[in-house]
Order: structure tokens, then sequence, then C-alpha cells
């Protein structure tokens, strides 16, 4: 199967629509999620520390002194820009435990919270004998359907339910 061929399929499965709509839904996120770094979360943790503004927290490599960030970029002196640093690792913390919550409301809609080992549990099927999950209803193998199922069935009842 050639590139194209394997694009156009990749395309037509609806990935690449899903991929360009997270791709924007990301950046929307990411604008939010910065303004409420910079704006709202920032300010009061600047002013629990003596009205700091994380922006202006730097090192001046090589010596000066600069009273802002903005003068020392603009007087080409190289600096470690550890304010912005923190500034971007808050906002991850942030965008991250977000993430973290949307995906674990969205896997609270999939299905009731069951414990792993009930979802793993296996039952024998009465009538071909193999093993199948606890919450089968009819049987993957024979296709019988599990429910009512007499507790000792005879051999014709189960001739019966597999017809």
């Amino acid at each position: 199967m050639g590139l194209f061929q394997e694009f156009r399929q990749f395309a037509i499965k609806g990935s690449a629509v899903d991929i360009g709509v997270g791709v924007v839904l990301g950046a929307a996120f990411s604008g939010l999620i910065d303004s409420l770094v910079k704006d709202l979360l920032l300010p009061p943790v600047g002013l629990v520390f003596k009205k700091m503004n994380f922006e202006n927290l730097y090192i001046v490599l090589g010596g000066g002194e600069y009273a802002s960030l903005t003068e020392a970029r603009e007087a080409g002196a190289a600096t470690i820009n550890y304010g912005l640093f923190l500034t971007s690792f808050i906002r991850f913390i942030i965008v991250l435990f977000v993430i973290f919550l949307v995906i674990r409301q969205v896997n609270r809609w999939k299905k009731p919270h069951q414990h792993p080992s009930e979802v793993m549990a296996k039952k024998e099927c009465p009538y071909c004998c193999t093993s199948i999950p606890k919450q089968a209803r009819i049987c993957p193998n024979c296709s019988s359907s599990i429910t009512d199922i007499p507790k000792n069935p005879t051999r014709n009842e189960l001739r019966l339910r597999i017809k």
C-alpha cells in the first residue's frame, strides 16, 4: 500500500480531524490557562512574597545591573530567567491537573466504577464449558444465552438452549 493511500485512509477514518480538533482546543485551552496563571494565580503569590513580580526574577550573566528583565534584554545582556521558568512550571502543573480532572470525569461517564478484580472475573459457560467474563449474558463461543440458566440443566435442556 502506497504512502498516499495510507494517508487517505488515515484522513478518511477521522483520525486527522480528531487530531486537528485536539490541537485547536489545546491552543485555546493553553491561552486560557496562561491567563489563569499570569492574571489570577501569580499576583496573589507575588503579594505574599512582598509584591514580587515573577517576570522580573532573573540573574544577569557577566555582570551589570538592570531595573527589569526588559532593560536587560534591550541592553543585550545574557540572563537566566528563573521567574519566567517558575511561571511556566506553575502553568504546566495547572494544565496537568486540569487534564487529570477532565480524564477522570470522562472515565466516570464511560462506565460505573468497578474494581479491576470484578472486571477480570471469569465464569464457566454451562453449555460449552469455556471460560467467559463473569458479566457476560451471551457466551461468545457458543452464542448461548447465559441468563435464566437452570441450576442443573439436563442434556435435553442444553440442546434446546443451544439451538
